[in-house]
């Protein structure tokens, strides 16, 4: 069952626009289960000559925090082609259907694995910048939950802007999301998203359970302010001190 899973994951990875398989639509995974079926996921990628650039946390902010279960946080792969820069413009006829969130994009310094603690998480990242992650959605809202883990939590890609330092306090940071210069939502993280230093800890545990590490170089991003349909025009995150990035959708 797993092997046809893994098969039909991956015709939905390389044709996101197409119908899910029947064995997706009725396959029944615990969050363990969607981990490594995750990972396997990403090993076909690296056998077709893509590399690893970074992970992804999920369940941490707003309406999805707890989402899968109370403190369960999964995790997701980002394909270095997938790390887009600041300006960049995709074309939606490559996204299909999604959303874009404006995230916290930390860069690694050091290896974090297993016994990572929040202090240890803020002592090994390089810096941080402001970034987002476009999200895509190839399977059905009412999959189960260990399946959209192995799907990779619905993650296309990210937007990493200008790295900078990372500064003491990130409680207070306020973000606001932007298309064609109108403000559509401004969040602030206090009571809105996890301690982002605990978030890369439980990352670098949680990584750690299957074999994996956060490694210098890799990006992570630590869950969503705001976020909102695709639709075609120019995305800015704006992230007060930290700077802002930017991203154009197309037709």
């Amino acid at each position: 069952m797993a092997s046809e899973l893994l098969d039909a994951l991956w015709q939905l990875h390389r044709n996101p626009g197409g119908e899910p398989a029947q064995a997706l639509l009725t396959a029944t995974l615990d969050i363990d289960e969607g981990q490594a079926l995750q990972l396997q996921l990403l090993e076909r990628w690296l056998n077709e000559g893509e590399t690893l650039g970074g992970w992804k946390i999920g369940m941490t902010s707003g309406a999805s925090r707890n989402a899968m279960g109370d403190g369960i946080r999964p995790f997701g792969f980002v394909r270095t082609s997938r790390i887009k820069t600041d300006g960049d413009r995709l074309p939606l006829g490559n996204l299909y259907h999604g959303g874009v969130e404006n995230e916290l994009c930390f860069e690694i310094g050091k290896h974090l694995g297993a016994g990572t603690s929040a202090g240890d998480a803020r002592g090994g990242v390089s810096g941080v910048s402001p970034g987002f992650e476009i999200n895509q959605k190839r399977l059905p809202g009412d999959a189960a939950a260990g399946l959209r883990v192995a799907d990779d939590l619905s993650n296309w890609g990210i937007v990493a802007g200008t790295v900078v330092q990372v500064p003491e306090l990130l409680d207070d940071l306020a973000v606001t999301l932007n298309r064609n210069g109108e403000a559509l939502e401004t969040v602030t993280s206090e009571g809105h998203i996890d301690d982002h230093f605990d978030s890369l800890a439980i990352l670098a545990n949680r990584l750690a359970d299957f074999g994996h590490g956060l490694e210098p170089g890799q990006r992570v991003i630590t869950g969503a302010y705001a976020k909102t349909p695709f639709a075609t025009g120019v995305y800015r995150g704006d992230f007060g001190d930290l700077g802002s990035v930017q991203i154009e959708l197309t037709e």
